[in-house]
């Protein structure tokens, strides 16, 4: 079996995620798609997740490596969270308010003003319970959780490796 070191944990993390967002930003072009405003904070976490991912590999087992690592296991949980609300949002959209349906909140705030500065990567212009595009049976955000899932359990394997042998990557 073969073994990755903690670095290459981090570059593997850090390239899937930039695989991610232009995987995101190609299906919206192509398939003419409207994110909302959890889709596009979920595309500036996984931006986040690469940043910090690849600074995480490239320093190594060094004490500010873990730190690095450690926010990613953050961003990771977070992007969870919002994939997670954002698939509960669709699937129980009669029974809920959507984002964008009342006062803005933080995350609609946020995005409108990084839509404004670049809305080639961050204009919001869909509603978060509509599923326009499902793959085998899974919306986008739904594999988003997983994607963000698998992103914490890299980044714990990554940080655990990391502490048994901080010689090895």
């Amino acid at each position: 079996m073969i073994q990755a070191t903690t670095r290459q944990l981090w570059f593997l993390l850090a390239a899937g995620c930039l695989g991610l967002v232009a995987g995101s930003l190609a299906l919206t072009a192509g398939l003419d798609l409207h994110p909302c405003h959890l889709c596009i904070f979920q595309r500036l976490l996984f931006m986040g997740l690469a940043v910090f991912g690849l600074l995480a590999g490239l320093l190594g087992c060094r004490p500010a490596a873990r730190t690095a690592g450690v926010f990613v296991a953050l961003i990771a949980a977070s992007g969870a969270a919002v994939a997670g609300y954002q698939s509960w949002l669709q699937a129980f959209p009669v029974s809920t308010i959507s984002c964008g349906a009342s006062t803005p909140g933080v995350i609609e705030t946020f995005v409108d003003r990084l839509g404004d500065w670049l809305p080639a990567l961050f204009l919001a212009t869909g509603s978060c319970v509509d599923e326009e595009l499902v793959i085998l049976g899974l919306s986008l955000a739904n594999w988003s959780a997983f994607a963000f899932v698998g992103s914490l359990v890299v980044a714990g394997w990554a940080l655990v490796g990391c502490r048994r042998s901080p010689r090895r990557a």
